[in-house]
């Protein structure tokens, strides 16, 4: 027996809902966001701030920094024993040791081996600067060599000049001057002595 059809006015209801159903899926569909099409986050951040302006933390530039100022104690020039000028102005606002030295002191070579280790350690905090004197320059090269002292500046004092300056008498002599000039040791270090001072001095 055939199935009766539908009455007119039930089909044409069913045929504008099929109608807005159809028209409405393509709108729902374009407002899901899937892993593929999620905005970077990054972009939202942009988008969120409004144009770029620069970075918030850039302020004014940073002036140059301040030259320290320049102790007597460090106020003088020298050449080093490959003859390389030297100006200890340099070393201005750091602890400086000077190290008053012969090439024949057998007390000076015992403390070499202490010098050649830690000054390049401490060569931005604490320069350790050999002063070598009362000797020939041939035999002072030798003697740095002999250590390996030769990554430290070593000043070429066979005039005394520094000597004189410092009112240094005899070797092996340490002169420790503060990151403000002010000698606070001037005498004989030995190797413990010695790291145990810079390394109070880099921490300070």
């Amino acid at each position: 027996m055939a199935r009766p059809s539908p009455a007119p006015g039930r089909a044409a209801r069913r045929l504008v809902t099929a109608a807005v159903l159809a028209a409405a899926l393509p709108a729902a569909a374009s407002c899901a966001v899937g892993p593929d099409r999620a905005t970077p986050v990054g972009a939202v951040a942009a988008a969120s701030a409004g144009p770029a302006t620069g970075s918030p933390s850039a302020g004014p530039p940073s002036a140059p920094p301040v030259p320290a100022k320049v102790p007597e104690t460090l106020s003088f020039t020298a050449k080093t024993l490959d003859g390389t000028p030297f100006s200890a102005a340099a070393l201005a606002g750091r602890p400086v040791v000077l190290w008053f030295w012969a090439p024949w002191c057998a007390t000076c070579a015992s403390q070499a081996w202490t010098v050649a280790e830690i000054a390049p350690k401490y060569r931005e905090t604490v320069p350790i600067v050999g002063v070598a004197g009362l000797g020939e320059q041939r035999a002072m090269k030798e003697f740095v060599t002999e250590f390996g002292l030769a990554g430290t500046p070593q000043l070429d004092d066979r005039a005394g000049t520094l000597w004189r300056r410092f009112e240094v008498v005899e070797q092996s002599t340490f002169l420790i001057i503060d990151r403000d000039g002010r000698v606070v040791h001037q005498g004989f270090l030995d190797g413990e002595s010695l790291t145990r001072q810079v390394e109070a001095l880099a921490r300070g």
